[in-house]
């Protein structure tokens, strides 16, 4: 049986690139969440004011150790020009969401969990303490 404390999650930040310069607008960074749903209603976790995006555009969703893209949106989801229904998330990749919509850049980090890392610190400074 694992110990939960050493299990590994995948952050994942989603950035709102703006329409012609593709710089960042707004970044979005979970750490454990395992669907992150976008779209025009407020119940997702990432809300997107566009008339081409749908209600619920798109899940991210966390499966079996990596992120999958799944398209809801009547409009489609995009990457590299090609229409999707669902393919595994790669760090740097860029999501269009419908043919004209806003794009999203996905990128990938796998981090220990902030308890790991914490109880890392703990020991490191126990033992610097003890070699004065």
């Amino acid at each position: 049986m694992k110990c939960p404390l050493l299990t590994k999650i995948s952050v994942i930040t989603l950035t709102l690139l703006h329409p012609t310069k593709t710089t960042p607008i707004q970044s979005w960074t979970f750490e454990t969440t395992a669907t992150i749903r976008i779209g025009r209603s407020m119940d997702n976790e990432v809300v997107l004011y566009s008339a081409v995006v749908s209600r619920h555009h798109l899940e991210i969703r966390y499966e079996e150790n990596h992120w999958q893209v799944v398209n809801l949106g009547t409009n489609g989801t995009y990457i590299d020009g090609e229409l999707i229904s669902q393919k595994q998330a790669k760090d740097g990749m860029i999501i269009r969401l419908a043919s004209s919509g806003p794009t999203i850049q996905i990128h990938l980090s796998p981090e220990e969990s902030s308890v790991k890392r914490q109880t890392a610190q703990i020991h490191q400074s126990n033992s610097s303490s003890s070699v004065q």
